[in-house]
């Protein structure tokens, strides 16, 4: 005879009670990967390294003078890879690095999102194309800079490019309200910032340095710990 061993049925009924603690614990499991993507307040991200240089030729393209327009249009209000205040802590970043505000601007959204790779992508999108363009223009200036109608219309280009500059920092303005410093000091760090430059002509080294550095040091210190 061999009769059947008690442990296995005795054994069965437990597997149900357990069974609903897998979804559980991958839910748990999945919890800090979705917290650990960079940048959480953006509502968007480039897909891939190919996206960032797409999207910064055809970025680079429309950059004729009123660049800072064209980027904060593009990476803010329609692609969304930055919130408006990323765009504003991350442009400032990028007006005191050494170089190109705009390119400083492209490497910090590459490596944020791919590294090394995302870097070398989203700065050859912003030179590759574009260096051909100007090299075409900058040709056909050579033959027609003497010609009065083309002077005029450079003219025209640079009021159309300081309006869009203009209202591209009136757009950014009412971001200064979050700041740990408040608004009306923002305010008056910004009048400073143009006295220096507009009217007193002073070196923007200088003014980042002195007037930049009290800021920092300042809002390094409301900051709380």
């Amino acid at each position: 005879m061999h009769p059947s061993p008690p442990a296995t049925g005795a054994a069965a009924p437990s597997q149900p009670p357990d069974a609903p603690a897998a979804p559980a614990a991958t839910a748990a499991a999945a919890a800090p990967a979705a917290s650990s993507a960079p940048d959480a307040p953006a509502v968007a991200h480039p897909q891939s390294p190919r996206d960032l240089f797409v999207s910064f030729t055809f970025l680079a393209l429309q950059g004729f003078g009123g660049v800072l327009a064209i980027v904060q249009r593009e990476m803010v209000e329609k692609k969304k890879w930055l919130t408006p205040e990323q765009f504003l802590e991350d442009w400032a970043v990028a007006q005191v690095m050494p170089g190109p505000n705009v390119i400083n601007l492209a490497l910090m959204i590459g490596d944020r999102y791919f590294g090394l790779r995302g870097a070398v992508a989203a700065v050859a999108g912003m030179l590759t194309v574009p260096l051909v363009v100007i090299l075409a223009l900058a040709v056909l200036y050579a033959h027609y800079a003497g010609n009065p109608q083309v002077a005029a219309a450079l003219r025209g280009m640079g009021a159309v490019s300081g309006g869009l500059i203009a209202a591209t920092g009136i757009k950014l303005v009412p971001q200064l309200r979050k700041h740990p410093l408040g608004f009306a000091t923002c305010l008056v760090f910004m009048a400073l910032v143009f006295l220096a430059i507009a009217v007193f002509k002073i070196p923007l080294g200088w003014v980042l340095l002195v007037v930049g550095g009290v800021a920092c040091a300042w809002t390094w210190k409301r900051i709380p710990a």
